[in-house]
């Protein structure tokens, strides 16, 4: 038996007695309401060194799609609120906004998510928006995605804004606004019946803004040990928690307690800069909002109400946009100055990227690096047989993987397992496309690992061994 195939069959035996810890990353949101903003092409350039691995755009911006290709970076694109009603016309035109806006760039831009308007049901003040007509363009995008194949990669959902809700605290009694409950139970029957996310815009530094005397800053800024106690026994340190907790019981409360709903915060953040009465708006304020909203997401860590459910989070925002409407927190809620240069400095160093930290940035002197990480791709120990040498026949056929080493009498034959052979062809594929975290997907039963292999064969078999994996 070769090397790499006892190297291969000794991985996926200590996946099946050790499975490693998922290694989450962090999103960010990319808007470009700006005049000085860097290239789309720098931008991809200096996230793919970083922690950060999915975006969210507030539309289809080609040059931003394309610089992401071939990135290891997964993106959220969006359908802009004053064309929900188009896409929800009839299934032509949204196949026909598809087909312009998105078939061009997949799939060497991972596009796995598309947005249907932005906090669309909180924009009262505009007639023009009806709430039935987002329902209509989600279903008829999906409709979309299922004639292609796509469904399972592209997810559709919508962001809201707190604004949904009656009531937020506490946590425990909230339920949605009652003129909304009809499109609520609408959105949330296809969320669930299509595995996508409820999305939330969570902006604790709003709700204490506008209550200072009754919610304390430290709460506010994910840093209250103490505890804010729910009357159903919940205890809350932070107010992000209790904010998604709100939007969990309310879910429930529509009867919807018993289908597996995963919720995401597709914004949150803190201002460093605000009008003059808003003295919290500061950089020190959110650089410490931040760096613990980016520990959070990072944790494998749910709510009080589901301590097993973990949270995607998506960070508002990369840059400060100066032509954002609105007051000047609005404008300055941005990692980055327009400039390139950082607001304040918080820690978006790759420990799986190549280099240590770094000084990231977009002026002279910042380092700019590829994502380099030593990755494998291998089947899911307890992937269903079935779907395995499903996958296996394809990596070996129109996938276009050698595998006459794990062919009777090959080197790698032995031992005839499916999942040891399936290992074998998914590694291959991975690593000619790229290492492309999509093409380790193989419909759920790949998984991508950070642990080098070479080392736990150091360790377990032989220790003097010097390294050789070549990623065969």
């Amino acid at each position: 038996m070769s090397f790499v195939c006892l190297l291969s069959l000794l991985f996926l035996l200590h996946l099946l007695l050790n499975p490693f810890p998922t290694v989450f990353g962090v999103g960010v949101n990319y808007g470009t309401l700006g005049n000085n903003l860097p290239s789309p092409k720098a931008v991809a350039q200096l996230l793919r060194s970083t922690i950060i691995d999915k975006v969210k755009i507030y539309d289809t911006d080609p040059q931003i799609l394309e610089a992401f290709s071939n990135s290891g970076i997964d993106i959220i694109v969006a359908v802009e609120n004053n064309h929900v009603a188009n896409i929800s016309s009839n299934k032509p035109a949204a196949e026909e906004w598809f087909s312009a806006r998105i078939a061009p760039f997949i799939p060497a831009t991972s596009i796995v998510a598309i947005v249907v308007g932005n906090e669309y049901l909180a924009t009262g003040d505009d007639d023009n928006l009806d709430p039935n007509a987002l329902v209509q363009a989600m279903q008829n995008l999906h409709e979309v995605l299922l004639s292609r194949g796509l469904d399972r990669k592209i997810k559709i959902s919508t962001p809201h804004s707190m604004a949904v809700l009656a009531t937020s605290f506490p946590p425990s009694a909230s339920t949605f606004a009652t003129t909304l409950m009809p499109t609520m139970t609408s959105i949330l029957t296809f969320l669930a019946d299509t595995g996508s996310p409820f999305m939330v815009n969570a902006y604790p530094y709003f709700a204490y803004r506008d209550n200072p005397t009754t919610v304390p800053l430290e709460y506010a800024l994910l840093g209250n040990s103490s505890g804010v106690h729910d009357p159903k026994g919940y205890v809350y340190t932070n107010m992000l928690d209790a904010q998604i907790d709100a939007i969990r019981a309310a879910i429930m409360s529509l009867g919807f307690g018993g289908r597996s709903i995963h919720i995401t915060v597709s914004e949150s953040g803190w201002p460093s800069k605000g009008e003059p009465g808003e003295t919290t708006a500061s950089p020190d304020n959110a650089k410490t909002y931040n760096t613990r909203l980016i520990t959070r997401a990072q944790s494998n860590k749910g709510t009080p109400m589901k301590p097993n459910d973990k949270i995607d989070i998506f960070v508002f925002a990369l840059f400060n946009e100066n032509k954002k409407q609105g007051g000047a927190s609005e404008r300055n809620f941005g990692l980055f100055n327009g400039d390139g240069s950082k607001v304040y400095d918080v820690d978006l160093s790759c420990e799986f990227c190549s280099g240590s930290k770094m000084d990231f940035g977009f002026g002279p002197g910042s380092k700019m690096v590829q994502r380099g990480p030593s990755v494998w791709c291998v089947a899911k120990p307890h992937a269903d047989e079935k779907l395995v040498q499903g996958v296996l026949d394809f990596c070996c056929g129109p996938g276009g993987v050698d595998c006459r080493e794990v062919y009777e009498n090959g080197a790698c034959f032995g031992p005839n397992k499916v999942h040891a052979h399936a290992s074998y062809a998914m590694n291959a594929y991975y690593q000619m496309h790229d290492r492309n975290y999509w093409n380790c997907d193989f419909k759920g039963s790949g998984l991508v690992t950070f642990s080098d292999p070479s080392k736990l064969w150091n360790m377990q078999i032989h220790p003097n061994v010097e390294s050789r994996v070549d990623g065969g």
